[in-house]
């Protein structure tokens, strides 16, 4: 009987002038109580309605069939005697030999056809993060102690990069190679050849050790690294440090900046699907000492709070073989360049300074060019990933929109549910502004985005690598299961948008080898 009275109602009837009585001549008044309906709108929880509405249009089909079929199937058995059942069976499967030869010929001919014209599946084995040695960790007061000692920067350029930090995102514990705050000059081809092999050598090693795979067995090698571009390549470095075989198909991708680490993957999945049998590894890096700007301008001194040294390595597999022990499946990979567009070309800019000084400059129209970018790139993805539940409701929000003659209501898009797609998110860590922005035009949980703000502030903008340490995120805190489905989105120069969609084959483990073992229990922080 608790709480039975929020369900009654009272009312207070006038009854008029009693004329007899002790009261006569007095007004007098009565109290009904009545029985009232629940507020339905406040005792549903609307949430589920919108959960029943998506299982009916998925499953719509079946619901729709078969009581149709059951109910014909069953009013064909009823008519007939058991005898005459059988006898409609025995008739009906009685061919001759050469009928039946040829229809399984048949048979198996379309199913070989099938197979073999199916693209080859791209299996991860897995990957490694590479993690500097603590020697190389700074704080942010550290960061900007080093900074002033280096002799370097002005105070006008000391404090505003002392005010972007502050509000980054980032924490105490990132990583950058002493060589940008020497005296001298850092960017110089010795010091990008020692950071990239140490990072590249690194994760690589990490890489075959936990996949018990020999570095000759690789026939694939593809490496991103944006800004730094020596000659021999950085591919044609890790196949002499290795000493790969001879055959091997290397590929070097420079200046495609954040984003380059999808791209890569796409060329990797592309071979793969022309060489079978195969193994591919794809390597995803970028040079902080070639990202250091010492100058003035504001606009190029904003990557100096921004990026810091990590490194990733991917093991991709297309023999069927490795179908048991592989822990993700590559599903779609979507790519959206607007470099056709100027602003959008000119947005992430390698450049010089008026003093002669190169450096990254970052437009002001970035966040509405990768704006633009993303818009483009989730469309494409959409029909691709999301229930037909979800795609019905967005296409009926585009007509209401282009019917309607309200502006504020025909401006209003509607926004997909991306979590009915996908499980876990990885969103590329550029700063702490992109991933508010994120968050609010995909209307996503600080769930959903715990693991790329646990990553801007544990290791910084890791560049291409970053989606990475995403994943290594979520694996270490042992919410990766068998089925679940992984978007990993990244921006990039250019203007570039790309995603990458694997489904996961089986339960991970707790990783043996992972970037954050020592430190998952201090997250989430107050990201």
């Amino acid at each position: 009987m608790a709480g039975e009275h929020i369900l009654l109602s009272t009312e207070i009837v006038n009854r008029g002038i009693e004329a007899t009585g002790p009261d006569a001549g007095s007004p007098t008044f009565s109290v009904r109580v009545r029985r009232r309906l629940p507020d339905f709108l406040q005792s549903v929880n609307l949430k589920y309605v919108k959960l029943g509405y998506h299982y009916l249009i998925s499953h719509g089909i079946y619901l729709a069939t078969i009581p149709v079929l059951v109910v014909l199937f069953s009013a064909e058995v009823g008519s007939l005697s058991r005898e005459e059942l059988w006898q409609k069976v025995r008739d009906e499967t009685s061919y001759d030999l050469a009928t039946v030869l040829a229809f399984f010929g048949v048979l198996v001919f379309t199913v070989s056809v099938y197979f073999m014209s199916r693209p080859r599946p791209i299996y991860l084995i897995d990957f490694a993060c590479y993690r500097p040695s603590d020697d190389l960790k700074v704080s942010r007061e550290e960061f900007m102690e080093l900074a002033r000692k280096s002799g370097k920067f002005d105070e006008e350029s000391l404090a505003f990069q002392s005010r972007i930090l502050k509000t980054s995102g980032i924490g105490d514990d990132t990583y950058v190679p002493k060589s940008i705050f020497s005296p001298g000059k850092c960017a110089t081809m010795k010091e990008g050849r020692a950071e990239a092999s140490m990072v590249m050598f690194g994760a690589l090693d990490e890489l075959f050790e936990k996949c018990g795979v020999r570095p000759k067995e690789v026939g694939i090698l593809v490496v991103n690294c944006s800004l730094f571009n020596p000659t021999p390549s950085l591919s044609a470095m890790i196949v002499n440090h290795y000493k790969m075989r001879g055959n091997i198909l290397s590929y070097n991708l420079g200046g495609m900046g954040c984003s380059a680490g999808i791209i890569a993957l796409d060329l990797a999945r592309d071979m793969l699907q022309s060489n079978p049998n195969n193994y591919a590894v794809v390597v995803s890096t970028e040079a902080v000492s070639f990202a250091w700007y010492t100058g003035r301008n504001r606009s190029m001194l904003i990557p100096n709070c921004f990026f810091r040294m990590g490194c990733s390595a991917v093991l991709l597999s297309n023999r069927r073989r490795d179908f048991r022990r592989a822990k993700y499946r590559l599903e779609h990979i979507v790519r959206t360049h607007r470099g056709a567009d100027d602003r959008s070309f000119r947005c992430v800019y390698q450049e010089e300074d008026e003093q002669r000084i190169k450096g990254l400059s970052l437009s002001r129209d970035l966040m509405e060019v990768g704006g633009h970018a993303l818009k483009t790139n989730i469309t494409t993805l959409g029909p691709l990933v999301l229930p037909f539940s979800e795609q019905l409701l967005f296409f009926a929000a585009l007509l209401f929109r282009c019917r309607s003659s309200n502006s504020a209501a025909a401006s209003k898009p509607y926004i997909p549910d991306y979590k009915l797609a996908f499980e876990h998110f990885c969103m590329h860590a550029a700063s702490k502004v992109v991933l508010d922005e994120l968050q609010r035009n995909l209307e996503l949980g600080d769930r959903h985005m715990e693991a790329s703000r646990a990553v801007l502030h544990r290791f910084g903008n890791t560049s291409s690598s970053s989606i990475w340490y995403e994943l290594a995120y979520l694996e270490a805190k042992g919410r990766v299961r068998g089925g679940d489905r992984v978007w990993q989105l990244a921006f990039g120069s250019g203007f570039k948008c790309n995603s990458a969609v694997w489904r996961a084959m089986r339960r991970v483990r707790w990783p043996s080898r992972n970037p954050w073992l020592d430190c998952i229990d201090r997250y989430p922080v107050g990201l």
